[in-house]
């Protein structure tokens, strides 16, 4: 082999184990989801080493997503501006899942109610946010780091099997889930009162219909 060859040879090992080492590093880290916001949305133009190393981050995923967080025993109750961020997250979260099914869906009639879906959830957010500046708070629009992930890894899980109606509606039912967890969470912190808790349990109730009409879109697929 000539030194040209070794030292190609030699490069491309060397870029090998520096993803693997990176990769390794980074989950050890816990850091999943900041490795996964850099993978690109096709598989098809990736190295073997680094499809391996995206499938183990893609499994990684998958159980960073089934945990959740739990407040530690004996911790303070929140304060209502706390519970109030914390909940306008998942909200938040709920406008970027269903623009993103807005963005991939195919059928008109599906595309026609999740953008009612989005415009209800930049509804429910303008109404949380509204409250948190009374509260002396700023405008809350950032999402959590589960719900990146999760559309990151729905991104690249669709790169490989593709995405269809089916799976856009599941994908939309499991961010529903989510959100009516959000919502119990924060109603049964008890730091809500008057008006605020009003609004957080009929943004509740218009969540579970829309669940509950998404279950049932999905029974007719």
């Amino acid at each position: 082999m000539d030194q040209s060859q070794t030292n190609s040879a030699s490069s491309s090992s060397n870029s090998d184990n520096s993803l693997l080492g990176q990769a390794q590093q980074l989950l050890g880290k816990d850091n999943v989801a900041s490795l996964l916001g850099q993978v690109g949305k096709s598989f098809s133009k990736l190295s073997t080493t680094q499809k391996i190393v995206g499938g183990a981050l893609l499994a990684a995923g998958a159980v960073y997503l089934s945990t959740r967080n739990k407040q530690a025993a004996g911790s303070s109750q929140p304060d209502e501006a706390s519970t109030l961020n914390e909940l306008l997250y998942f909200v938040n979260d709920r406008i970027e899942g269903y623009q993103r099914a807005v963005d991939e869906s195919q059928d008109p009639q599906q595309r026609g109610y999740y953008k009612q879906l989005v415009s209800q959830s930049q509804r429910f957010a303008n109404e949380l946010n509204a409250h948190l500046r009374e509260l002396g708070g700023g405008r809350q629009t950032s999402t959590t780091v589960k719900g990146k992930l999760y559309r990151r890894w729905m991104d690249a899980k669709a790169a490989i099997t593709g995405s269809d109606e089916k799976a856009i509606l599941g994908a939309n039912i499991y961010g529903e889930e989510w959100a009516l967890k959000a919502y119990e969470d924060a109603l049964s912190s008890q730091s809500l009162t008057g008006e605020l808790r009003q609004e957080v349990e009929r943004q509740y109730a218009q969540s579970q219909k829309t669940y509950d009409e998404l279950k049932k879109r999905q029974a007719q697929q």
